[in-house]
């Protein structure tokens, strides 16, 4: 056992009054709770407890999570992640004991300053030294950006050809959606442990990192390439990078306005509005950030409803449908007003920040997958109001489709039926086509080509691939093997704010 965590369980058991025999028993129990966490938890929250693939586990970080519900967590996992079940693999008594330790105070808290961000930054070319214009043969705007979580890499994917631009090793747990500069030309990444990273699709090189924090949560690039937001967990801050090198500018503490400290949801760029727009965990506000002019980055704080989880714009960008976990249904904020205008009449847990809008019939509609239902939601965006839930084989995580597509593209990304990938007619609201591209494997996350007319899954598994469909025709075109690739992105549908694909 390390010694600061010796320290730790001495400390506590001598506060508790234990002697002799008790505490040597006692300091055996968390001795032999702390090999449990390293044997099954520490691959995704890290050794230290810090985070990486899942969040931080110590008590700064558990704030909002009372100890029956991390207990109902460890248990029967969590629908909204990759938190698998332990009932089948601790004992009652163990998962109590894990509890005790995950809210145990360990004696030096991890800390991240801006002078940590500052030493971290690492500057890896001198930029006045690349070409301006694409080094390979490949459309630029129709590049895929490939993240292999199953090998922690990266590869550039030609959309054409559908082949292999490059390929790179990626932080730990990059956070599955990459942002890009409004031209394209470079790309942002955020991984789970704190590093951004800037590379260059151009000169198929990385320029710079930085690392922001111990638990990332994701980022966003201004509309005018001038700024990166990073929004962390550990510690709760926003840190403000210069886009060109990843210099730290600034970085916010993310405390409401009733003083509680606060994770950072997600962090997301509008730009039409010229501003970022966050999502606060645990405090019931949603920050807008201007980017505009000569900008100060003061908050400007809109009181919700609920503490968000994640949020979705509405086309024009003047609303956010935004939902918490522990809500039901969702709300939508109106940003120009600053207000929560309605509630929205979902059931289960919609996952907002993967949901969808389309054209039909000449108005504009949501879709969002469930994480807790079978069930696709679709909403009017005129009334707010529910138009239709459309039965699927089980809950989903990720929706996509493109203008040129009659469909939209949804998984079944939790419980038995993983390897079920359903296309929804966009007119009808009925489900299509029902495909099964490995079974048995989990089929995930589509993502259309610039034009649209072909489009490309993940199968999310350690003997995996990406499979490429023609858009049309569903006909298989081609299967890449690939271990757990768990997102690709258009970099012409991303710096476009397509319809059909996430922001």
């Amino acid at each position: 056992m390390p010694l600061s965590r010796m320290s730790t369980v001495s400390s506590l058991v001598a506060l508790l009054g234990f002697t002799g025999s008790a505490l040597a028993a006692q300091t055996a129990e968390l001795q032999a709770t702390e090999q449990l966490y390293n044997q099954h938890c520490s691959v995704c929250h890290g050794t230290q407890r810090i985070g990486g693939a899942g969040p931080a586990l110590l008590p700064e970080s558990l704030g909002r999570l009372k100890k029956p519900e991390a207990s109902k967590a460890i248990s029967e996992g969590r629908p909204a992640s990759q938190m698998a079940a332990y009932k089948d693999i601790l004992s009652p008594a163990e998962i109590d004991s894990m509890v005790d330790f995950l809210y145990t105070p360990i004696d030096n808290p991890p800390a991240w300053t801006d002078s940590d961000t500052s030493a971290s930054h690492r500057l890896l070319v001198d930029t006045s030294t690349l070409a301006d214009t694409p080094q390979h043969n490949a459309d630029p705007l129709n590049l895929f950006v490939v993240v292999e979580a199953g090998t922690h890499h990266v590869t550039i994917l030609d959309g054409d050809t559908f082949e292999s631009v490059a390929r790179f090793q990626s932080h730990f747990a990059l956070h599955g959606g990459p942002k890009f500069s409004p031209d394209g030309r470079y790309v942002y990444f955020a991984s789970r442990d704190g590093w951004v990273s800037k590379y260059d699709l151009h000169n198929l090189t990385m320029i710079a990192e930085t690392r922001v924090g111990l638990n990332t949560r994701n980022l966003a690039v201004s509309n005018n390439g001038r700024w990166v937001l990073a929004g962390n967990y550990l510690p709760g801050t926003l840190v403000l990078l210069n886009a060109d090198d990843l210099s730290l500018v600034k970085s916010m503490d993310t405390i409401g306005s009733d003083g509680t400290a606060s994770r950072v949801s997600a962090v997301y760029t509008a730009p039409p509005r010229d501003s970022f727009v966050v999502a606060l965990k645990d405090t019931n506000e949603a920050w807008e950030l201007s980017y505009a002019g000569t900008p100060d980055f003061v908050p400007r704080r809109i009181i919700a409803q609920d503490a968000l989880d994640d949020f979705s714009f509405t086309p024009d960008y003047r609303y956010l449908l935004a939902t918490s976990r522990k809500a039901k249904g969702g709300q939508v904020i109106d940003l120009d007003s600053g207000k929560s205008i309605t509630d929205i009449p979902l059931p289960g847990m919609p996952h907002l920040g993967s949901g969808i809008y389309w054209k039909r019939g000449g108005d504009w509609v949501f879709a969002t997958p469930n994480i807790s239902q079978g069930l696709i939601s679709v909403l009017d965006l005129k009334t707010w109001q529910l138009i239709k839930e459309i039965p699927t084989e089980g809950p989903g995580f990720f929706m996509r489709s493109h203008a040129n597509s009659k469909y939209a593209w949804t998984d079944v990304f939790f419980g038995p039926n993983q390897e079920v990938v359903h296309l929804i007619d966009k007119q009808t609201l009925e489900i299509a086509h029902t495909l099964r591209p490995m079974p048995g494997k989990n089929a995930a996350h589509v993502e259309f080509t610039n034009d649209g007319s072909h489009l490309i899954l993940s199968v999310w598994d350690t003997e995996g691939a990406l499979i490429v469909y023609d858009a049309k025709t569903l006909k298989e075109v081609k299967r890449i093997p690939m271990n757990k690739p768990s997102g690709k992105y258009n970099v012409g549908n991303k710096i476009e704010f397509a319809e059909g694909t996430s922001h």
